[in-house]
């Protein structure tokens, strides 16, 4: 009978060391709100799971030269709590906490949301716009990747088999992050918006993200919808050039959440919606 080996390392070096280490398949749990499904259904079944709960700075936030470093492990929960985090991030706060149910909150993490890759995950669009830096740990040391470049295809990330996402780090703008569901709460999201902006003492945004998830195979990092903000102020010329090219870069797919043309249309609604909270919120700062 195949017997399933557990470890909670204490060090991110010996959780490096466990993973290059390992002659069979292994897994890292960050939260296990998705691992422990998968588990259960029998859909992975691997060697060794990896905790990395117990490592030190990676559940936690912290402020760094005027910014914020997110542990990888942080539950949703804790984020929803940190009063700075949420002035300063709301979006990617927003899309945190829309992960689950409130006890799933106890344990999902960014990380988790993150390298579980699916093309729904709520955090991921949000992390996009905010620009977030992944910071990455393996045998050949640290190195940083933007969020953007870690999902690759569904259920597949450009991570090496032997590195883990230690923290996050967003830089300072305003952002805003909007999901469809069918149902009120506790769904897979048919389409997700994030947007971050920056504005000048008039209102003209100098600097845009938009990212879309659930629109196609990964999450969209979408410069066509950015540059339609970029320059302007918020307007109806603007809102009608930001959902028509949200629209373009849609390649979704058809299933029993919602078909191909429903969620373009969606995708668009939601980039303006999402626009408007942030171009809002860049405001308040000013």
């Amino acid at each position: 009978m195949a017997t399933l080996n557990y470890q909670a390392p204490t060090t991110v070096q010996d959780a490096v060391r466990l993973l290059a280490g390992a002659g069979g398949i292994a897994k890292v749990l960050a939260g296990g709100t998705d691992l422990l499904v998968q588990l259960r259904s029998g859909r992975v079944k691997p060697d060794l799971i990896i905790d990395t709960k117990k490592i030190p700075g990676l559940i936690g936030i912290r402020e760094v030269d005027g910014g914020f470093v997110i542990g990888a492990a942080t539950p949703g929960a804790a984020i929803g709590e940190c009063e700075p985090l949420v002035k300063a991030w709301p979006g990617v706060v927003e899309a945190a906490n829309l992960i689950g149910s409130t006890q799933v909150q106890g344990r999902a993490s960014l990380a988790g949301n993150l390298c579980n890759a699916s093309p729904a995950a709520d955090s991921v669009p949000a992390l996009i716009a905010a620009k977030a830096i992944c910071v990455i740990v393996g045998p050949k040391g640290r190195r940083e990747a933007p969020v953007e470049s870690i999902i690759i295809a569904p259920g597949r990330t450009s991570l090496e088999r032997d590195e883990i996402v230690t923290e996050f780090r967003p830089p300072r703008a305003a952002d805003a992050y909007l999901r469809f569901i069918p149902r009120t709460e506790m769904d897979i999201a048919v389409v997700g918006a994030g947007i971050s902006l920056t504005l000048d003492a008039s209102g003209v945004c100098r600097d845009a993200r938009v990212a879309l998830g659930a629109v196609a195979p990964t999450p969209l990092l979408v410069p066509e919808a950015a540059a339609a903000l970029i320059g302007r102020k918020l307007d109806q010329t603007t809102l009608d050039a930001l959902d028509a090219a949200a629209r373009k870069a849609c390649k979704p797919i058809d299933d029993k959440r919602g078909t191909i043309d429903y969620r373009i249309k969606v995708a668009g609604v939601l980039a303006r919606r999402a626009a408007a909270i942030a171009f809002e919120r860049a405001g308040e700062r000013r």
